[in-house]
């Protein structure tokens, strides 16, 4: 019976030197020849895996790259593993320039590249012959990803950097006896936003529309110190609702404890009606401070509605708006508190400058 030899390795050991033998692999063609004799011996690619402590992506690249003409021979003995598909610096600035440019600068009859239309405007330009799966390992590489775009509206606001720059003063200044709020209003749908969710291949999961919509809709307050939602709803999404959510942020924030309580809105119509100008003259300890137009990234409690769609109305099977609105209220109850940053919108270079001419001035004053 032959002898055994047993050398014994601690885990982190083990997983140490397994990274620092894939790091030398990269500049060794060994790994190809032993994937290549294993392959003609019949070898599963988990088989080759487990005994070359590789992943079995590299045993199907060896594969592909041989069946598309690859010959050992033909590569310097320096060259490493995936030197055949390597992005060269040259051919990184290559597919960087056509990325910059939608499809239709280069002729195509669409507005989205591809990986397809990547690989063979590649190679019209370069006359490289290669996959959609290389250039689509070669975007993972340079950290870009297939990703849903989203809508955004034009920042022009004439007074951006004053808001912004005010809305940031009240968060530095902020004592303990002055609170600070970021208020929008949520709309509850009866019929569900859809959304991607875990279902199993070859299905789709059905989400069905009501008979009728109905719509409901709250009014929340983000406490920046703490990161509390407090709220309200209404059937209307009216200035009515609003001084609802005002009333609420009185009774939450009393007149014992709270000083001055500054609430951040946005410029929807319903926050400059006149009944909430007359709710705020017999208020003097609140104040309004107003966010740039079309700037929803400067205001954190967007997030917070962000996150209650994805967890509550969307893909929901509700069959009655009450219910929808009762799990609505019980997300902000529970999953809280959200502890936000601002946005880094606030830290433009702009805004710094016109925080500090507030601050001269309010020394001055």
């Amino acid at each position: 019976m032959p002898s055994r030899i047993v050398v014994e390795l601690s885990s982190a050991e083990q997983a140490r030197l397994r990274e620092q033998m894939r790091r030398l692999r990269l500049l060794c063609p060994l790994l190809r020849l032993h994937i290549l004799l294993l392959l003609a011996q019949q070898r599963s690619p988990t088989e080759i895996a487990d005994w070359l402590f590789c992943s079995r992506s590299s045993i199907y690249e060896v594969a592909a790259c041989w069946r598309q003409g690859w010959r050992p021979e033909r590569l310097p003995a320096t060259e490493g593993v995936r030197s055949a598909m390597k992005l060269a610096p040259s051919l990184r600035r290559s597919l960087l320039a056509l990325l910059a440019k939608p499809p239709a600068a280069y002729g195509w009859c669409r507005v989205r590249w591809s990986c397809a239309t990547l690989a063979f405007s590649l190679e019209t330009r370069r006359g490289l012959q290669v996959s959609a799966e290389t250039v689509r390992r070669w975007l993972h590489q340079l950290d870009w990803r297939w990703k849903r775009a989203k809508l955004a509206a034009k920042d022009n606001d004439p007074e951006r950097t004053i808001k912004l720059a005010r809305v940031r003063l009240a968060a530095e200044i902020l004592r303990p006896r002055s609170a600070l709020l970021f208020a929008d209003e949520l709309d509850i749908a009866l019929l569900p936003k859809s959304g991607y969710q875990w279902m199993p291949k070859g299905t789709q999961v059905e989400v069905l529309t009501p008979g009728r919509n109905e719509k409901y809709y709250l009014a929340g307050g983000w406490d920046f110190r703490t990161g509390t939602v407090h709220y309200c709803s209404g059937p209307g999404k009216t200035n009515q609702l609003f001084r609802d959510l005002l009333d609420t942020l009185e009774l939450r924030y009393p007149a014992q404890r709270y000083d001055h309580i500054s609430v951040v809105v946005d410029n929807y119509k319903i926050h400059k009606a006149q009944a909430v100008q007359r709710w705020l003259a017999q208020h003097p300890r609140f104040e309004l401070l107003w966010l740039p137009t079309y700037c929803p990234r400067a205001n954190p409690i967007e997030r917070v509605f962000g996150d209650t769609h994805d967890k509550v109305t969307r893909n929901h099977k509700r069959k009655r708006l009450r219910d929808l609105v009762a799990d609505v209220g019980r997300h902000l109850d529970r999953n809280g508190p959200w502890l936000y940053r601002l946005s880094t919108i606030y830290q433009e270079p702009e805004i710094t400058t016109a925080l500090k001419q507030l601050r001269q001035n309010k020394r001055v004053a």
